[in-house]
């Protein structure tokens, strides 16, 4: 594939906001996020950290130890601290496309073995073994998704896993919280049967679905039952886990 397919079209990736508009919010983007999230008890940190958590838990049961991983879509950083803690990889790259937002997040999380780069700017040469993502794709606009989907897949070693994460459309609450969020006012949904369907038709294979964050924080003592419902597709949030094939 030419490089300049393999590159996001900036201009065309929000449908209603301008391309800046996560700079506009760089500087208080975890203060909208928090807002936003009040109704579930919890803090971004406590979502970003049991998202890693979670992808921990599986990657251990594909016996994967990455030692090099994207955050495709990082902003202003926030999962590169559960990343770097969790997983130990020797080194980050986290790509967006908003300057103020990747300032801010060299800013507070750059250190040895991180790096943030524009999207704009960076060219895929598969050299990850792990992508990772986190509520990106109803940011970008549907003719464009394609291309994301292709700078991660070239991002990749053979072999690689893209751990895909995505607010559920299908679930009340989510549908709640992403209303009352700022930078959300023109979210484009996106279901996990969809999801899947752009990974395969990308080239990746589809290894697992799961839905998580079924409890809000007044009924914690219920989350041990969270194991049990990551099937059912109703959580606030679903995973898939895909590879490219080798």
């Amino acid at each position: 594939m030419h490089k300049v397919h393999r590159r996001i079209d900036l201009q065309n990736t929000r449908r209603h906001h301008s391309p800046n508009l996560f700079d506009n919010y760089a500087g208080r983007y975890h203060r909208v996020l928090s807002r936003a999230l009040a109704p579930s008890g919890e803090t971004p940190h406590y979502f970003a950290r049991a998202r890693v958590q979670y992808l921990q838990q599986r990657l251990q049961g594909l016996g994967l130890v990455p030692k090099a991983v994207l955050d495709f879509g990082c902003g202003t950083g926030g999962s590169v601290p559960f990343l770097r803690e969790i997983l130990h990889p020797s080194r980050i790259l986290g790509v967006d496309t908003s300057p103020e937002s990747l300032l801010r997040a060299s800013q507070e999380h750059g250190g040895e073995g991180i790096e943030f780069s524009n999207l704009q700017d960076s060219s895929p040469h598969s050299e990850f073994q792990l992508a990772f993502c986190n509520g990106v794709f109803h940011h970008i606009a549907p003719q464009q998704r394609p291309s994301a989907l292709r700078y991660i897949y070239d991002s990749l070693i053979p072999g690689g896993i893209f751990a895909f994460w995505e607010n559920n459309p299908w679930n009340p609450a989510t549908c709640y919280i992403t209303g009352r969020c700022e930078f959300d006012q023109d979210a484009m949904p996106i279901s996990s049967a969809e999801a899947q369907k752009s990974l395969y038709r990308n080239g990746f294979l589809v290894l697992d679905a799961s839905s998580h964050f079924y409890f809000p924080r007044w009924f914690k003592w219920l989350r041990g039952l969270e194991p049990a419902l990551a099937r059912l597709p109703l959580g606030a949030q679903y995973m898939l886990l895909a590879r490219k094939p080798s």
